[in-house]
């Protein structure tokens, strides 16, 4: 049966607040989460999604008592209308921004620690050059779905990477150091070697799977790197809470000098002089290589990029 002439296919019915309300149910995980972000009621969200699915002819959302969930048409039609809505809200601001004057929301996940100390600071340069540029900022030291959060970057610290659906741009590397209190070295003494690490008490990441393990640069350029089974007697997740902890002379940790420098300066902390020197992690900001990248989000990138050209403030002497 063909539509009366002049009528609109069902696919034009749907609404841009719908859509918007729709990915933001997905990336947020939660009806609740999203009317936060979008400051209207729960049931003006609910009402959204509603209308989307009455528009398109298809459930997009499990709901239930646990929460809500996608379905498997509304997982794709999130990953296609993702990309357009961000096109779309792309050349919305180019309309109204010029080269130098940037406008929209950019969102960046980025470890804790390094977010409040560094990444923060580094970003201030931007928005006071770009004052309509809006960052948001999630930090958690987690390891985040970029892509089903939404993000449109992420900032990593870590071992080279193995996840090939995200584009990985390399900011610099985070060098690392063993270090213990003068009151530890005191009372325990140092670790000489890798093998006498296992003796000593240490302090741990939660968020490492081999936190028992600590790895260290290969002695030959054709070999595994070395590593040292150490016992934590001590675990955290807050790369900060680690650092007191060795203050406090509580054990032997191996923290990044992005965490430890500002101990170090001032004799909070002394460097354990291994033969070895732990194998440094990569920075890298992430990216959905599926996704459409705006202006403004390219922008950010190279803005970073270009900070992390100049010397860094953590390894300064």
């Amino acid at each position: 049966m063909r539509a009366p002439a002049g009528a609109r296919p069902a696919l034009m019915r749907y609404r841009l607040n719908d859509i918007e309300a729709f990915l933001l149910v997905i990336e947020t995980g939660s009806i609740t989460a999203a009317a936060l972000r979008l400051d209207i009621s729960k049931s003006a969200v609910s009402k959204r999604i509603n209308d989307l699915e009455q528009a398109l002819g298809a459930q997009l959302l499990h709901r239930s008592t646990r929460g809500v969930a996608a379905t498997d048409r509304g997982q794709l039609f999130y990953q296609r209308a993702r990309d357009l809505v961000l096109q779309l809200d792309d050349a919305a601001t180019s309309a109204i921004e010029d080269e130098d004057n940037l406008c929209g929301q950019v969102r960046i996940a980025a470890p804790m620690t390094f977010g409040r100390k560094y990444l923060g600071p580094m970003l201030f340069g931007l928005m006071q050059q770009h004052p309509r540029l809006d960052l948001v900022v999630d930090l958690d030291d987690r390891k985040v779905d970029v892509e089903g959060g939404g993000y449109d970057l992420a900032i990593r610290i870590t071992q080279p990477l193995k996840d090939m659906s995200l584009v990985a741009r390399k900011l610099g590397l985070s060098r690392r150091a063993v270090v213990c209190s003068p009151d530890y070295a005191a009372r325990h003494g140092m670790p000489q070697s890798l093998e006498q690490l296992a003796a000593h008490r240490c302090i741990g990441y939660a968020y490492v799977h081999s936190g028992q393990l600590w790895q260290f640069e290969a002695t030959a350029p054709e070999q595994p790197p070395r590593t040292a089974l150490v016992t934590s007697t001590l675990v955290f997740n807050n790369g900060e809470v680690m650092c007191d902890a060795a203050i406090a002379g509580l054990g032997v940790c191996l923290l990044p000098r992005f965490i430890a420098a500002d101990a170090l300066r001032d004799g909070r902390l002394l460097e354990v002089a291994l033969p070895d020197t732990p194998l440094p992690d990569t920075i890298y900001a992430l990216y959905p290589g599926r996704r459409f990248q705006s202006r403004k989000v390219r922008a950010v990138l190279d803005y970073l990029r270009l900070q992390f050209e100049r010397p860094l403030p953590w390894e300064a002497a």
